[in-house]
């Protein structure tokens, strides 16, 4: 599999960019999922986040991902961004692609995607709100840090 299919960027996720690595003659559907960052998580006021992965299993997390999909829905092809650092409201923080001949396993295996990514791939959270900040923990959010921060390798 391609890696280029998988990154993790610090840079403005482009999704014609994005869209552009699954699209292909066989694909009669890509449907795309961006996770944008909100303005109001659990009636408090978000002013931005800080991503941070462990970039060398994140991106081996996001192939593995990859593989299912294809393994799943067959005829399929998907590629996933994710991005790290300060991320203001609106802003992209995962674009995700997936194309197939038929738009059910395009919208399916899209779904998929973003799930798994928030069970597996090791990027952390932090909110950054009016009135404080707090290291969310995993995707999931059911692993805190109210000792301070993951201890992160950045690659």
């Amino acid at each position: 599999m391609d890696k280029k299919l998988f990154e993790i960027v610090e840079d403005p996720i482009q999704m014609e960019e994005v869209i552009e690595k699954v699209t292909r003659r066989e694909a009669g559907a890509i449907t795309t999922f961006l996770g944008t960052v909100r303005e109001w998580t659990n009636g408090r006021k978000t002013i931005y986040l800080e991503y941070q992965a462990y970039k060398p299993m994140a991106i081996k997390m996001l192939a593995q991902i990859g593989e299912e999909v294809e393994g799943k829905w067959k005829d399929t092809k998907i590629a996933i961004t994710h991005r790290i650092g300060h991320l203001h409201i609106s802003d992209i923080a995962v674009a995700i692609a997936v194309s197939s001949p038929h738009r059910k396993a395009a919208y399916e295996a899209n779904e998929y995607a973003i799930e798994r990514i928030k069970q597996i791939v090791p990027i952390w959270k932090k909110e950054h709100w009016e009135d404080g900040e707090t290291w969310i923990g995993d995707q999931l959010e059911k692993i805190s840090y109210p000792n301070g921060s993951p201890n992160i390798e950045r690659g």
